[in-house]
């Protein structure tokens, strides 16, 4: 796996077009943004729009709107998922052919009976831990319902994987891969390609050297870099910033009734988002001046690629 270390700055900030940018999918975006400006980098965006059936017309325009009205301009055009699938099919290949990947026909039924017989349960906003029925079956790919990836450290799939890694603001990080999350999905039975997989590709694909989001996804970070080690990518440097939480202490989310921003005073958005990243009282009476204040915040507390410790 080759490293980013060197290579120059580039950021992204990935939304998914379900429904408009609320307060914590603004957090994400300026601390993308802030990362990317205060290394003297480019910053992108990425429409994640791989599941269809999941978005709302018009949304990705929107977005793009509603950042520009942020003053958080994208240096190079935005690209969607959805026009990238030849990428993501090679990839599978690769994998398959390597031996790392395999058919499954395995249903979500399936699946919670095989836990529920050796008497596990699936964890409180958890995922369920696929328990590798289909590991050592070698289904012709004719009888395949989904695709998955070997979340061991051989191919045999026996002998346990841990992985750790450097988080920019949370620190050290591990996570046994094959007991946390167990095989995991790369193509579903519907036929839509998986988040972790496109994520992985489209950063290589791009260029990015740094992945800044929120922390509720940080514990997909390991899945990512086994696939970036599988598929010999680089591997970039992780930040994941604080989260917005609604009035009952979970995650500010489409799915628990975020507000679309209330973008009549964006400063007043902008100043709210960093307050969230501990940024101080700032200067500013336009977007573009509270922005340029942030950045040289930002920068002064980051001492490089060393942030938000």
């Amino acid at each position: 796996m080759t490293s980013t270390a060197a290579a120059p700055y580039r950021g992204r900030f990935a939304p998914s077009p379900t429904g408009l940018l609320h307060a914590g999918s603004l957090v994400a975006a300026l601390a993308s943004w802030l990362d990317a400006r205060a290394h003297g980098g480019q910053w992108l965006v990425r429409i994640e729009d791989h599941d269809q059936g999941r978005c709302v017309p018009g949304a990705d325009a929107a977005i793009l709107g509603q950042l520009q009205a942020l003053s958080l301009v994208p240096d190079e055009p935005p690209v969607w998922q959805s026009r990238r699938e030849p990428l993501y099919a090679a990839a599978l290949q690769r994998l398959i052919d390597g031996g790392w990947a395999y058919g499954c026909d395995c249903t979500r039924k399936s699946i919670a009976e095989a836990l529920a017989a050796r008497e596990m349960e699936r964890p409180r906003h958890g995922e369920l831990v696929y328990p590798g029925t289909c590991r050592h079956r070698h289904l012709p790919a004719a009888q395949a319902r989904a695709w998955r990836l070997l979340s061991t450290a051989d191919r045999a799939g026996w002998q346990d994987l841990t992985l750790d890694w450097q988080d920019r603001r949370l620190g050290p990080q591990w996570q046994n891969l094959t007991q946390a999350v167990g095989d995991f999905v790369l193509r579903r039975a519907d036929g839509l390609w998986a988040y972790q997989l496109c994520v992985v590709v489209d950063d290589a694909a791009q260029g990015i050297t740094d992945v800044v989001r929120g922390e509720d996804l940080a514990d997909n970070t390991p899945r990512q870099i086994r696939l970036q080690q599988l598929l010999d990518l680089p591997q970039p440097r992780y930040l994941h910033s604080p989260l917005v939480r609604g009035a009952n202490g979970e995650k500010l989310s489409k799915q628990n009734g975020a507000q679309a921003l209330d973008l009549a005073d964006p400063l007043a958005a902008l100043r709210s988002a960093g307050a969230v990243l501990g940024l101080p009282p700032l200067p500013g009476e336009r977007p573009g001046d509270w922005l340029a204040a942030a950045v040289a915040a930002w920068a002064a507390r980051s001492g490089g690629p060393s942030l938000m410790a």
